[in-house]
């Protein structure tokens, strides 16, 4: 799920949502704001996925969050 596999296509994995995510990101943002702009795309499906993507990029230290917003790192 993290990865893509034979099994799961690239654009269904959570490292790809997670490069869309971070593409959002190019100044400081609120989780709200980063949902309604990529909720349209078919390949985020639901809020739970949209969510794991953002505990990877917290997890790999790509993302912080600091005064109620998300933030790259780096």
């Amino acid at each position: 799920m993290i990865l893509p596999t034979k099994h799961i296509e690239t654009k269904r994995s959570l490292i790809w949502l997670g490069g869309l995510v971070l593409q959002q990101l190019n100044k400081p943002r609120t989780v709200t704001f980063l949902w309604e702009k990529i909720r349209s795309y078919p390949e985020v499906g639901t809020f739970e996925r949209f969510s794991l993507a953002l505990d990877f990029l917290y997890t790999v230290g790509a993302i912080e969050f600091q005064d109620n917003l998300l933030k790259r790192c780096g």
